[in-house]
């Protein structure tokens, strides 16, 4: 259950358990890349669920597989799939070595973990959540639009993750750009490998509107609620997906920080984060429980403002 601070401590001294409990939860998390690095290459998952390894995996082979493709197409080769089944795997490797994308597949399984756990425990549909369906229903037909594009891409993240593979097209678009440019030094120096990975590289580019990936079109909804967008902060209502991309907006987090915030030993930064958000005490723990059932939360948030929590949220590692 939720201990709250006693009601006549003041900010002041309600920020130092925090501080502490906060440093504590930023250090552990510093950890969480090199050591997925690390599980990737060997067979010891004791620290990241077999699942979750599994996961991370099979999106760095399908991204790589996709780049091999189009490196394959490229060069005219006449089956392409069946090359990159073959060299994908290499590829799979090197990507695995940059820790943007390491983040950035950890947190989306992580957040299809939230997804399948969150829909056995609590009944949260994984595609069409309350606040989503009135959306759709909205008068307004731009935002109507808005929703009902998410929902297809919704689907759409629920069926790959299933399937353990990422479109290129759903790659924000940095790392995008890295993917591209590790395929072009993965070549080396030969000139007609090079050439093709310059086809590859332009063709692939040209293929991809970031605006209409799964991010942009929650970035849209959330944008059409406008003052009402806090309401996504209601996990029951807006489900997994929506509530982790408001909780980032809302605790200026990026969207990856904000969903490293929900696993384990991390409470004392989710809690900071919804109190960023402007949620009320009440809110915070309904939404932290909602991770964490069995959890005690931490002594002091109670008494912190909004801009408190940010500030203490900001701090970097010592």
């Amino acid at each position: 259950m939720a201990t709250p601070a006693p009601s006549g401590a003041q900010a002041s001294a309600s920020a130092s358990p925090m501080a502490q409990d906060i440093a504590a939860a930023r250090g552990a998390a510093a950890h969480v890349v090199p050591i997925l690095r690390h599980l990737l290459r060997s067979d010891d998952n004791s620290i990241f669920s077999d699942e979750i390894v599994a996961r991370v995996r099979g999106m760095f082979v399908d991204l790589a597989r996709q780049l091999v493709v189009a490196l394959a197409a490229a060069a005219g080769h006449a089956e392409p799939e069946g090359w990159a089944h073959e060299a994908a795997d290499e590829l799979a490797h090197v990507l695995a070595d940059n820790p943007a994308f390491l983040e950035h597949f950890h947190t989306l399984a992580l957040e299809w973990h939230w997804t399948v756990r969150l829909e056995r425990s609590r009944a949260l549909d994984p595609v069409l959540p309350p606040l989503l369906q009135a959306r759709m229903s909205d008068p307004d037909a731009a935002s109507s639009a808005a929703a009902m594009n998410l929902l297809a891409a919704q689907a759409r993240f629920c069926q790959n993750r299933r399937r353990m593979q990422l479109p290129l097209g759903e790659l924000p678009g940095d790392l995008v750009h890295i993917a591209l440019v590790t395929l072009r030094a993965h070549v080396g120096l030969d000139a007609s490998a090079e050439a093709y990975a310059l086809i590859a590289d332009r063709s692939v580019r040209t293929e991809i509107d970031e605006s209409r990936s799964r991010l942009a079109q929650m970035g849209r909804v959330l944008d059409a609620m406008g003052d009402r967008a806090g309401a996504a902060l209601d996990i029951d209502q807006a489900g997994v997906a929506l509530f982790l991309t408001a909780l980032a907006r809302g605790s200026g987090l990026s969207r990856e920080g904000a969903i490293i915030a929900t696993i384990d030993g991390q409470l004392p930064r989710l809690v900071l984060a919804l109190r960023a958000c402007g949620l009320a005490p009440a809110g915070v723990a309904a939404a932290a429980l909602a991770f964490h059932p069995e959890a005690e939360l931490p002594q002091g948030y109670t008494e912190l403002s909004p801009s408190e929590a940010a500030t203490l949220l900001a701090e970097p590692c010592p």
